[in-house]
């Protein structure tokens, strides 16, 4: 599903250069769940990024989906991501002024999709994280977690190839981020590729494998036995 080679990526200030990627090289296959870690300088968010087709590498190939990502303009890079990603972030990113069901609904309608169809699906997904019953409530009527669960059902919406999830959890307290946990654990079980960028160890244990970044290098790559979120739910 993914895979990276030989990666790079320096960024230029001025005279100076900071190489932040330093050769990755990385697959993930259909499936997975994946937690990568590491400290703030580590190369993870760069890496998010290229995986995202938000920044691109200087040298090095990915390839998503038996797609080359390389050399694309911001219409195509644009198309690429709403067709093959969905993106779970730390603060949520939603739209303050739409409902629940009409942030669901954004990816369906940059896609093209009638209304009637974006709306039927939208419910669809609010009904699976188990907010149907606030799907015309704002932002600001959820909490934290309903907000995150929100977040979630507009990535699932557009029926991504794979969810990317930046620090899902870390807006949250620890009984609502096993909840969402637990939520995020059971849409793997039904076959979706998830990588998740996490600094919490609790969290990158609930994955099914752990990659370590330090210094633009991966320094460890394990697959684990994952804790699944239920049981710890309430502890």
């Amino acid at each position: 599903m993914i895979e990276i080679k030989n990666l790079h990526k320096s960024y230029h200030m001025g005279k100076n250069s900071l190489h932040v990627l330093k050769g990755i090289n990385f697959t993930v296959s259909e499936g997975e769940m994946v937690s990568i870690m590491g400290s703030s300088g580590s190369g993870k968010s760069t890496l998010l990024n290229i995986l995202g087709i938000l920044d691109e590498a200087d040298e090095g190939t990915y390839t998503l989906d038996g797609t080359l990502i390389k050399n694309l303009n911001e219409r195509v890079a644009a198309r690429y991501r709403n067709k093959f990603l969905g993106f779970i972030f730390q603060s949520f990113n939603l739209i303050n002024y739409k409902s629940a069901l009409e942030n669901v609904a954004m990816p369906l309608y940059y896609q093209g999709v009638k209304r009637n169809i974006r709306v039927e699906k939208a419910m669809h997904y609010l009904e699976k994280v188990g907010l149907a019953d606030w799907a015309t409530h704002l932002p600001n009527e959820l909490s934290g977690g309903q907000k995150q669960r929100v977040a979630i059902a507009r990535a699932l919406a557009s029926d991504p190839k794979v969810l990317l999830a930046d620090e899902p959890t870390g807006a949250l307290d620890t009984k609502t981020s096993y909840e969402v946990m637990e939520l995020i654990q059971g849409i793997n079980d039904e076959g979706k590729t998830i990588l998740i960028v996490t600094h919490e160890d609790d969290i990158a244990h609930m994955t099914k494998r752990i990659v370590n970044l330090k210094d633009g290098i991966i320094i460890d790559d394990s697959v684990v036995t994952q804790v699944r979120a239920k049981s710890e739910a309430y502890v």
